[in-house]
Formats: C-alpha cells, structure tokens, sequence
C-alpha cells in the first residue's frame, strides 16, 4: 500500500516542462511596393485608389495633402441625409437657402418639398440651395448639419477631414476650412457605399440617369439629370460625385464594382478650366490599373494543431502523468473558411503564428491560447484564435485529498 508521504512526494513533483516556443515566428517577407505599371502622370494633384472591401489604400498621390473637396462633400450630405431623416419628411425653404449661388435648383422661400426628392436635386445635378434646405431641416441650421459631418468623419477616422458647408462651398469658421484629403474622401464613399445602413437608397440615388419631382404642394415640376459621366464611362462603374469651385478645381470621387472587386478612386484638384475632362482620364487610369493588377487569391494555410504543457493540470489518461498537455487548434469554423485578399500580382501574404509556450491549469475548452496572424506588408490584414480542445483540472490541494481519499480506501 502506497504510504501518504509517499503520495505526496509524488503530488508535489515537476508538474511541467520548461517554457520554450514550439512554433517560432516566421519571417515577415518583404513586399516590393514596385510594379512596371503603376499609374503616372496623373493631372490631379491629390489621388487616392482603395480597396472598397478592405479600405487599403492601393496607390497613392499625396493622399493625405489636406484640399478643399468643391461638390463632392455632398456624398456626406446625402448618407447623413438618408440615416437621419424621417419618413416622409418635409422641408421648407428659407431665405438663405433661397439665397445660394449657383448652380441652384431655384427653390423659393416659403415653399416645402419632401427630402427625398430634393436628394436627387443634391446628387445628380449637385444644386446648391439644395443642401441647405436639407441641412436646416436635418440639422436645425447649416451649423448644426456641419456638426453632424464632423461627427460623422470621426466616426469613419476622416482626421484630416473638416466640413463647414453642406454643398462644398469654400467657407471657414472657428475650426479651419472646409477641406479633406484624398483618402479621406475615399473613406467616406466607402462607407456610403458598403457600411451604412442606408447603402442601397444612396446606389439608387446615385446611379438613377434622372428624376421628376414636385414641390409638396404639386404648383412647380422639376426634372434632375445626372451629370456623372463615369456612369456611363466604364462596365461596372457604380457610383460618384463630381466637383468644382476656383479654389479646389475639378475634383471626383467614384466607385466601380466588377466581377468581386470594388474600387475607389478620389481626386482633388484634378484641373481647373478648360480642363475639365482630366478627372475622368484620370479616373479611367486609376481604374484600368486596378483592373489589370490586382486579383481576389484564396491565401488560406492550415494549421496543423498540436499540443502545449499545462502547468499543475491533470492529465486525462493518467493522474500520474506530471507531462500534462492539452490540444490546441483553430475553431472549426475558422477552419473550413476561404480567406480571399485582394492581391496585386507580386504581393504575397506571410502568416505568423503566436502561441503560448505553456498554460497553466484549470484550463477550459475552447480557451484562447494563441492567434494565426495573416500579414500583408508587415501589416496584419486578418487573424484567428488558437484554442483548447478540452478541459484540463488543476491538480490542486482539492484534488489531492481526493486521491489520498481515493487511494485510502484501496
């Protein structure tokens, strides 16, 4: 019989192996950012080309150089719009919206018109007094609206992103200019396009060629025609907002969706007269270039599993085995999952794991012992979580006088 010093002498032994990593991180490779290709000579002086499903910025032209943006801040007018509005809202036109300069839809002090009309107004023939009717119904005044604006690109990360007019007209106040960046802007089309919740209405909006629409009380009939000719440019263009004023020059932001892929290109002070066609060659350029280089791969690797030392744990096959390990692996449903990047042609993804060289017990199935990193450029685009398989109890003071009890009794 197996006296009780004994059993304790056993109990108390080496209950783990010494800490050691059994999977070494691996080397992050380094991606050439240099292709033949890339786009050069673009007449805009700020532009940006971006993954819409990821937000990765693909190519670059002084993409956070802070401008003045013209029209296309009304996208930001529009979604605000669209998420904030009530059904069937009303507005009624003031003196100062009356008041904008051109290019105006010609609204009347006094009069009402129902918002969702009056977005089309906004977006597809880019009227000035437009916005601000929207604006003072939506935000109480223009202020209040721009305070909306600014919320909302903090929200979306826009930090070099400051509004101030609902229509993009060159203005300040106490918080600087009226001004963004090329990425920026890009950022906020994403989320028009992808995020908010109010993504489709904004496409309808966006994509419709025209629109007929009454004031509310049906005395005066308008017609909108958009003036967005990458819609008709190229197959698979989506969406987009032209701009202009003397101060920011033509300016463009616009999305295009083929086959899985969807990109968007911004640009700001693309031009001034007579050069207004430069943003749509541009445009096609940045456009073309992703098109041609950058393609959706399946890099998913599978992890083989495997096994780590559990410091004071109790093995299941044998109480007396002081090597006790617990399996780990990857959720099962992250493992039957295709992980698909938007990769340009000489991009590659490296994977490095990191996992704990030991746990201590009690350990719970399912517990987090680690991560599968998938890097792109030293930049991590996805990870997934290494876990336990089963339970491991701790071989505790409880668990001891169990098993003296247990061994007692024999």
């Amino acid at each position: 019989m197996i006296t009780v010093q004994i059993l304790a002498m056993i109990l108390t032994g080496p209950g783990f192996q010494k800490e050691r990593d059994r999977q070494p991180k691996e080397a992050v490779k380094e991606v050439s950012r240099e292709i033949n290709n890339e786009p050069k000579e673009l007449y805009a002086r700020s532009a940006v080309l971006i993954d819409a499903d990821s937000g990765r910025i693909l190519f670059g032209k002084d993409e956070r150089k802070v401008r003045p943006m013209a029209s296309t801040t009304k996208i930001m007018t529009c979604i605000l719009t669209l998420e904030n509005m009530k059904k069937g809202q009303k507005a009624k036109v003031s003196s100062k919206a009356a008041g904008q300069p051109k290019v105006r839809l010609g609204v009347r002090s006094g009069e009402e018109y129902y918002i969702k009309d009056i977005l089309y107004s906004l977006m597809l023939e880019s009227h000035n007094d437009s916005a601000v009717v929207i604006a003072e119904a939506v935000g109480g005044s223009v202020e209040g609206f721009a305070a909306m604006m600014n919320e909302k690109a903090r929200e979306l990360g826009c930090g070099d992103t400051h509004f101030v007019t609902p229509n993009g007209l060159d203005k300040e106040d106490d918080g600087g200019a009226h001004a963004t960046t090329a990425a920026d802007l890009a950022r906020i089309m994403r989320y028009c396009i992808t995020e908010s919740p109010k993504k489709e209405e904004f496409l309808k909006i966006t994509r419709a060629q025209s629109y007929e629409f009454a004031s509310a009380d049906g005395k005066r009939q308008f017609t909108c025609n958009n003036h967005n000719a990458f819609l008709g440019m190229m197959e698979g263009a989506l969406s987009g907002k032209t701009g202009f004023t003397a101060k920011a020059g033509y300016c463009y932001v616009g999305a295009l969706k083929r086959d899985e892929r969807t990109f968007i290109v911004a640009l700001l002070a693309c031009g001034w007269p007579n050069n207004k066609g430069y943003k749509w060659k541009d445009t096609r350029k940045l456009m073309e270039y992703a098109l041609e280089n950058y393609e959706y791969r399946d890099v998913r690797q599978d992890f083989p599993g495997g096994e780590i030392p559990v410091k004071d744990g109790v093995s299941p096959d044998d109480d007396f085995n002081f090597d006790c390990r617990v399996r780990i692996d990857m959720k099962p449903e992250d493992k039957e999952a295709k992980l698909m990047v938007l990769l340009r042609k000489d991009e590659e993804v490296t994977v490095e794991k990191k996992i704990k060289s030991s746990a201590n017990a009690p350990v719970k199935s399912g517990q987090r012992m680690g991560e599968y990193l998938y890097m792109l450029d030293g930049k991590e685009i996805r990870s997934f979580d290494i876990v336990t398989l089963e339970s491991v109890r701790k071989k505790d003071a409880e668990w001891c006088l169990d098993k003296i009890a247990q061994l007692i009794c024999l």
